[in-house]
């Protein structure tokens, strides 16, 4: 069963793996965007970390309510209030839960993903964090009754996902404006769309 201290567990291994690559996400960003995917990326995840270990809140859909509003605030960048849609999703699905199994959190999961294509009018294809996510969480629906080979196949899934953003050209933000250039280039987003799996996988795919 997942509770508040397993998605805490889960927050902080994406935290450890965002800082790990705070440095080659700046180097991705700088291609075609702000060149700060890296840093609010890492205080975002370092502060959503934080909140979910600290809080008191037992109730799923009430904390990642609130885990929302801290990711929006503190990683001020278009990703990072995408990846708050995302939250506000996952907390509409489990509102007034306080242990879920494997299964009902992907597919909370799934409804986080849909809010955050409804909210960002953003479908995949169109080299986002949209083109890992999406795949990572069919694996973790199509393997729910296996949660370790479900959260391998979201891994593998994910980075595959992130890899074909490379054949894209951009149709979101400022790459936009030179889509040719967004060519061959792996679109930041859909990195941390895969770190998100791997960081995962690392903390629970292995027990």
């Amino acid at each position: 069963m997942i509770d508040k201290t397993k998605v805490a567990e889960g927050a902080v291994a994406i935290s450890r793996e965002m800082t790990a690559n705070r440095d080659y996400l700046i180097k991705l960003d700088q291609v075609n965007g702000d060149g700060d995917l890296g840093i609010s990326m890492d205080d975002g995840f370092r502060s959503l970390a934080s909140f979910l270990e600290e809080s008191q809140e037992s109730d799923l859909g009430q904390l990642l309510r609130k885990a929302s509003r801290v990711m929006n605030d503190s990683a001020p960048s278009s990703l990072g209030t995408i990846i708050s849609f995302c939250l506000m999703g996952m907390a509409k699905a489990l509102k007034g839960k306080d242990e879920v199994s494997f299964s009902e959190f992907a597919d909370a999961f799934r409804n986080g993903v849909d809010n955050l294509m409804e909210k960002a009018g953003s479908t995949r294809g169109e080299k986002t964090i949209v083109d890992s996510l999406c795949p990572g969480v069919e694996a973790l629906q199509t393997y729910s009754d296996e949660p370790l080979k479900a959260i391998q196949m979201a891994c593998s899934a994910s980075h595959k996902g992130a890899e074909s953003t490379k054949e894209m050209k951009a149709v979101h933000g400022r790459a936009a404006f030179t889509a040719s250039r967004s060519l061959g280039v792996l679109d930041g987003g859909s990195v941390v769309g895969s770190l998100i799996f791997k960081a995962l996988y690392d903390q629970f795919g292995k027990e």
